[in-house]
């Protein structure tokens, strides 16, 4: 079962609102910002108009208000558009998706790649992801102290070596970066994986050269038949 977000771990830190979201940095060890909320309105509603898909959908703000939903139903649509329009103004570029299902690594190999994966986002440049689950499953965290990045795992690493043909040298490194394997981690046998929860908008630190904290460890949930579709804004 997924613990609520930690109240003890040091990497996380809360704020009041979005000006202090926006304005805080991640230093001295803290890789993740949340401000808390409680929405109201309905998004299983909004999820339900928007009837059945596949993958993955971006909504815009057109098919949104074009819904024939309930009172509750547009104070959600208010919000998922109010979000946007925050991001948009400090110069994020959010989206918000209607998931029914991700794309699966199907050649896993030894380390799958996909988003069910903890894994940590990465840049070329300074940057953050953002991040807000409305409905559906939320996503779900891992403490760095809990976590094992997957090819420092004497066993996954040798199979990465004979995957990559070579000896253990800076080539291999860069297929290792080449491949996204440096970037997905394995959760250790204590670990206690944490659920980001609904209505809880993020602001995680992500791989960028210099990055003064470490990543923010993160996946995607599971998605199972018959489970509702995830409706997530991500920036």
């Amino acid at each position: 079962m997924l613990k609520p977000i930690p109240t003890d771990y040091p990497r996380i830190r809360r704020v009041s609102g979005f000006q202090e979201l926006i304005t805080a940095t991640l230093n001295n060890g803290v890789n993740a910002l949340v401000w808390e909320r409680s929405l109201p309105g309905d998004f299983g509603e909004v999820v339900n108009r928007l009837g059945a898909g596949e993958g993955i959908v971006t909504l815009e703000e057109p098919q949104l208000l074009a819904l024939p939903v309930s009172e509750a139903g547009r104070q959600a649509i208010e919000i998922l558009l109010a979000d946007q329009h925050l991001l948009r103004e400090h110069n994020l570029a959010p989206a918000l998706n209607c998931i029914h299902n991700y794309p699966r690594d199907e050649q896993p190999g030894p380390v799958s790649t996909d988003v069910f994966s903890f894994h940590a986002d990465s840049a070329p440049i300074k940057a953050d992801t953002w991040l807000c689950t409305y409905h559906g499953a939320s996503s779900e965290g891992l403490r760095n102290e809990e976590a094992q990045r997957r090819p420092d795992h004497p066993a996954t690493r040798r199979e990465l070596l004979k995957l990559y043909g070579g000896n253990d040298d800076s080539g291999f490194c860069e297929f290792l970066k080449e491949n996204c394997y440096d970037l997905h981690y394995a959760a250790r046998p204590e670990a206690q994986t944490f659920s980001f929860g609904l209505g809880n908008l993020w602001r995680i630190a992500i791989d960028w050269p210099g990055c003064p904290v470490p990543p923010c460890i993160h996946r995607a949930p599971q998605q199972w038949p018959g489970q509702p579709p995830r409706l997530l804004l991500i920036s």
